[in-house]
């Protein structure tokens, strides 16, 4: 029962609020994705079990498929590779990388036979010490701070159809943590740190490097005949994860970003944006986090620009919730 409850509810934050997803239509639904076409056989590709991953990208051409991040964990990145066969049985010849970070990157092990596309930055980080990134340990500690936090609600708890329902949980979870065990980060294959052009048939895709932003590495991926962008996590509907970023530049390639003929973006989290004027709020906060100083004791102020606030787990966690989003490293 829980299974179905958190299924649900993961398939709803998937997508949003209506103003800002496209919404272009019906979504496909498999074992463990939901696939929403935005345009042109472009599928954002999201899991639907309620643990934390990213987006991907699924791009069906004429002969074969891109596919844009590796989601969490190689057993994630298995379950999107089969899930992808629901769509098309076009192989899966290429995967780009839009950044480093753990839950974007570190189901790439599983693609080590087709290449791989990345910034510089990207394998610099992944190629060193990635099981010793910051965002990395904090995700193991999530981890670990989760199944204490779900087995004393399960101890706490008196009524026996809702212990049964967190127990079922807690499996779920479970075997998602120990999913971790087997995570061996490889690096992109082939490199780049300004631009680079795929061509698939008549489909032209656009590998940018825009500028510093949630890494020192986000790349963009634009399909200027199909007017969209993929941004990963350089820009989403509102707020994104300030630890790692750039917030002094993070602004100006968000400048950059919106000088491309697009009307949706995809972000690495949440549902496809049609209201471009997000991209301006991103900016203004960001913008107010980051004067002179960039982890978490920067200031973030709200839309109203009234509530000052530090940009604390705790805040950050406020400001995903109010903003729809579900990114929260």
């Amino acid at each position: 029962m829980l299974h179905s409850i958190y299924r649900y509810i993961a398939v709803t934050l998937c997508g949003l609020s209506a103003t800002l997803s496209a919404n272009s239509s019906e979504p496909i639904l498999t074992d463990t994705h939901r696939f929403t076409e935005i345009r042109d056989n472009i599928w954002l590709a999201q899991t639907t079990e309620p643990v934390f991953n990213s987006n991907a990208l699924v791009i069906i051409n004429e002969d074969d498929v891109v596919l844009i991040d590796s989601h969490v964990t190689p057993n994630k990145a298995r379950q999107l590779i089969e899930s992808i066969k629901v769509l098309t049985s076009n192989p899966i010849t290429t995967l780009i990388n839009s950044h480093h970070h753990w839950d974007h990157a570190h189901g790439n092990q599983v693609f080590a036979d087709i290449p791989i596309i990345g910034h510089e930055f990207t394998y610099m980080r992944l190629a060193t010490t990635p099981l010793e990134e910051p965002t990395y340990v904090r995700g193991l500690e999530g981890n670990a701070s989760g199944l204490v936090r779900i087995q004393g609600q399960i101890d706490a708890e008196q009524d026996p159809e809702q212990k049964k329902d967190l127990q079922e949980y807690l499996a779920i979870f479970s075997a998602h943590v120990n999913d971790f065990d087997e995570i061996d980060p490889i690096p992109p294959t082939i490199t780049m740190n300004d631009r680079m052009t795929l061509f698939r048939g008549d489909r032209e895709m656009q590998i940018i490097f825009l500028g510093r932003a949630h890494t020192g590495g986000d790349l963009a991926v634009y399909f200027p005949d199909s007017k969209v962008v993929f941004t990963g996590d350089m820009a989403f509907a509102g707020p994104s994860f300030l630890g790692d970023g750039y917030v002094d530049e993070w602004p100006q390639t968000l400048r950059n970003l919106a000088k491309l003929d697009f009307d949706i973006f995809v972000p690495g989290h949440g549902g496809p944006v049609t209201d471009l004027s997000r991209l301006e709020l991103v900016a203004y906060i960001t913008k107010t986090s980051g004067k002179n100083r960039r982890r978490y004791t920067m200031p973030v102020y709200l839309t109203n620009r009234r509530q000052r606030l530090s940009t604390s787990p705790t805040t950050l966690k406020f400001l995903y919730e109010t903003s729809g989003l579900t990114h929260l490293p």
